[in-house]
């Protein structure tokens, strides 16, 4: 079970990875600074919550862009 655990965790930041780049490409083209950096901490935040971590990132980046 641990394993299995693991295996989610390491898909879901993979797969955030991902998600952050072609996010941060789309608003770049568009035009908004609002990119979230990709590192450990983010990259950790995607794995453990998956699109609601994602989604807080970009909310952070929202109120700090405010």
């Amino acid at each position: 079970m641990k394993k299995e655990w693991i295996l989610n965790v390491i898909l879901r930041s993979i797969f955030g990875v991902i998600a952050m780049y072609f996010i941060n490409a789309a608003l770049a083209a568009a035009g908004i600074s609002l990119g979230v950096g990709i590192n450990g901490a983010t990259v950790l935040t995607s794995g453990i919550l998956g699109i609601p971590g994602i989604a807080a990132l970009y909310g952070l980046g929202l109120y700090k862009l405010l």
